[in-house]
């Protein structure tokens, strides 16, 4: 956030982009197009996009949109998700989408990547070199850069200032409320203890924490190897239900920004509590548990936290 954001004005400046600002708000819709991790950044991110930028928002893995030859338009506006700037799928689907038109926004966080090189503008996250193969501190970096993106382009509009003003102090705020989620670790810890002989485990979330159960799920199997599955509440009755028993552990984010917290603390054997913010920040701050609990359940079982079995840092082949 450092040099883009201007708290005292409560302005957003992007250098990467904002030459293409006009364009962008002038396309027919946003495409967001990731796997994995990044996949569940953009997930993370649509609704403000859409509330903020007023346009149809499509997220997709990059192996599905390939295979589905997705019918693309010149109006059109593909963003490009990636920490390494190479997966094979994203490079794949970008050179699609630029060859029927469409303008190129890479999200990356490699200076001089095959996506950075390829793209028409783009967003460096700066969240600096990840060296374990897990992805945690790029994902919230992909956040907060498309949350940033989308207040940029609705920070000339009267409607949209009071909205765009809180946001951006709550990234303000964000710091210092990483620190107060991360004085939970023993908590933490001692759930792992609860959960790191147990065979699966759910996850379950609505609204801006649909993407942290997804990614949190993520987290827990390439750590731990433990199948975890994340769920969107609303589906709960439509299938996943079935699964429930006296077994099987059940994690809840359920974050409420007022008085009734209590209420859901009351259904709970363990709970951890997480400081309030803005809503569409919720994300940041809600992912951080479930990333250290998959660490302390990892490491309870032996397993290797910084390279799990069968997987690469960057997949570079299709």
């Amino acid at each position: 956030m450092r040099g883009r954001i201007n708290f005292e004005t409560n302005t957003i400046t992007l250098g990467g982009i904002k030459d293409y600002i006009p364009e962008i708000k002038r396309c027919r819709r946003l495409l967001m197009i990731a796997c994995g991790t990044s996949y569940y950044s953009a997930i993370a991110t649509r609704q403000l996009l859409e509330e903020l930028t007023e346009l149809p928002v499509m997220i997709d893995l990059a192996s599905d949109f390939i295979d589905r030859n997705t019918p693309i338009f010149r109006d059109d506006v593909c963003f490009f998700v990636s920490q390494s700037g190479e997966t094979a799928d994203t490079l794949q689907a970008l050179r699609y989408c630029k060859k029927k038109g469409a303008l190129i926004v890479g999200i990356t966080n490699t200076v001089g990547s095959s996506i950075s090189r390829e793209s028409h503008c783009g967003v460096h996250i700066n969240a600096g070199p990840e060296i374990g193969v897990a992805s945690t501190k790029a994902y919230t970096s992909q956040i907060i850069s498309l949350v940033m993106f989308a207040i940029v382009m609705a920070q000339d509009r009267i409607s949209l200032l009071g909205r765009c003003q809180t946001i951006i102090q709550g990234l303000k705020s964000l710091p210092q409320l990483i620190y107060k989620v991360l004085e939970q670790e023993s908590k933490i810890k001692e759930i792992a203890d609860m959960l790191h002989e147990k065979k699966s485990l759910l996850i379950m979330a609505r609204g801006y924490n649909y993407a942290t159960c997804l990614e949190g799920a993520l987290k827990v199997k390439e750590l731990t190897y433990m199948h975890s599955e994340g769920i969107q509440c609303g589906e709960l009755k439509h299938g996943p239900l079935a699964m429930v028993d006296a077994n099987i552990p059940i994690i809840c984010i359920a974050l409420r920004d007022n008085k009734e917290i209590r209420k859901t603390q009351k259904f709970s054997e363990t709970f951890i509590e997480i400081p309030e913010t803005v809503d569409a920040l919720q994300g940041i701050l809600s992912v951080i548990p479930m990333q250290l609990l998959s660490l302390h359940i990892a490491v309870k079982k032996g397993c290797n936290v910084d390279c799990p079995r069968n997987l690469a840092k960057s997949v570079t082949v299709e």
